[in-house]
């Protein structure tokens, strides 16, 4: 509590409540023989609600408490519920204890406390429940609504730009200032919920899900033929988990419409450097195996040690691959291939410029180059908002 306060705080409390009740801070303030400066200043200093300054009346507050509502589970905590947990907390009883005597879990009580105590941290019922109520006002006022990095934020998802990279992006660009960070699920309410927002309705279809609905994650099963004698990647060094040594890839195809064809891709595990495979024609073993050796072969040493795949029949000339880069070739167990997560996220990624059921045999080389080029030079919030060709120079640099 400040220090200098020449009241109590029982006594401050009885003027919120003729304030909360209705009252005027003036009339309050007369009534309990206090001047109206020193109620204001009690008001604000506790972080009241705004008031309304009426050129008739005294001032009041803008959000009187709400009436009695029903309790306990499954409702919103009523002001009679407010007054226990404020009587509870003079007392000095535990949130659990106080849970008990109004039928809610502590945690609850912990929340009600945290969100809505006053600014010196008094826990006032009225003003509490006053707070509440302003809080569930609806509908909201949009918080993109002429935002200042609306046009950036556009601008990045049109380039396929995560609404969580952006957020991470606007807040490693802009620290100190508020006002240009904006959350992540901002940015998908106004791409998910009409009306809530200056964004335009079309930008969903920049995200790598391509979906105009949110929906729940489910499991994904895909069939993998086994491989007898090959490495699995319970076989793989352990510096290979811990991302600690650059040089393990992980890779797989990104199938188009009707599986006629194909683009290969490799990340790397420690920097994310991504590297495509151009198959214009099928995607046969033979194909995969001839453009991932022409590919990586002038690649050094320390940056070829170990390449993990799904068990897909397209890297069926593995034994090819492993002689030819003086490497070794790992498989995920069958139906696991979130085992190579790495890959798995930068295909999607990905599908922002090679969407699902399109051709993808109209991409030539050139345009792979282009594509490639601009993810690796794409901020990641992993690496600590570094760009892949950042990470692996900086790899380079350290072994050189």
């Amino acid at each position: 509590m400040p220090s200098g306060y020449p009241f109590s705080l029982e006594f401050r409390r009885l003027l919120f409540d003729k304030v909360c009740s209705g009252v005027p801070v003036e009339a309050a303030a007369r009534e309990m023989g206090v001047s109206k400066a020193a109620a204001h200043r009690w008001w604000y200093e506790a972080d009241g609600m705004p008031l309304k300054i009426a050129k008739q009346a005294p001032a009041g507050p803008v959000i009187p408490g709400r009436p009695h509502l029903p309790g306990g589970p499954g409702h919103r905590l009523s002001q009679q519920e407010r007054v226990v947990i404020m009587r509870g907390r003079d007392q000095g009883l535990t949130y659990q204890e106080i849970g008990d005597q109004i039928g809610r879990d502590k945690s609850v009580v912990w929340r009600e406390v945290q969100r809505n105590s006053n600014a010196d941290g008094d826990y006032h019922a009225l003003m509490a429940d006053s707070r509440a109520a302003e809080r569930a006002k609806r509908p909201k006022a949009y918080k993109l609504h002429d935002h200042p990095m609306a046009a950036e934020i556009t601008d990045w998802l049109e380039q396929g730009w995560s609404p969580l990279l952006i957020s991470r992006w606007l807040a490693h660009q802009y620290p100190g200032d508020r006002l240009r960070q904006v959350s992540a699920e901002t940015i998908y309410q106004c791409l998910y919920v009409q009306t809530r927002g200056n964004l335009r309705a079309d930008l969903w279809q920049q995200l790598s899900t391509k979906r105009g609905a949110r929906k729940p994650r489910g499991r994904v099963q895909r069939v993998g033929k086994p491989y007898a004698e090959a490495f699995k990647i319970a076989e793989r060094p352990p510096e290979a988990d811990d991302r600690a040594v650059p040089g393990h890839w992980e890779g797989d195809l990104i199938i188009g419409a009707g599986s006629r064809s194909a683009i290969g891709t490799l990340v790397e595990r420690s920097s994310r450097f991504t590297i495509l495979l151009h198959l214009p024609g099928r995607h046969t073993a033979d194909e995969v195996a001839a453009a991932m050796i022409a590919q990586m072969r002038s690649m050094p040493e320390h940056l070829l040690r170990s390449i993990t795949w799904d068990r897909g029949v397209e890297l069926a000339a593995y034994r090819d691959i492993q002689l030819a880069l003086d490497t070794k070739l790992y498989f995920c167990d069958p139906h696991k291939p979130w085992q190579r997560g790495t890959n798995e996220n930068t295909n999607r990624l990905l599908r922002h410029w090679f969407a699902k059921s399109t051709d993808l045999s109209v991409h030539t080389a050139a345009d792979l180059k282009r594509v490639q080029d601009s993810l690796n030079h794409r901020p990641r919030p992993t690496l600590g908002l570094r760009t892949p060709a950042q990470a692996l120079a900086q790899f380079l640099a350290q072994a050189a």
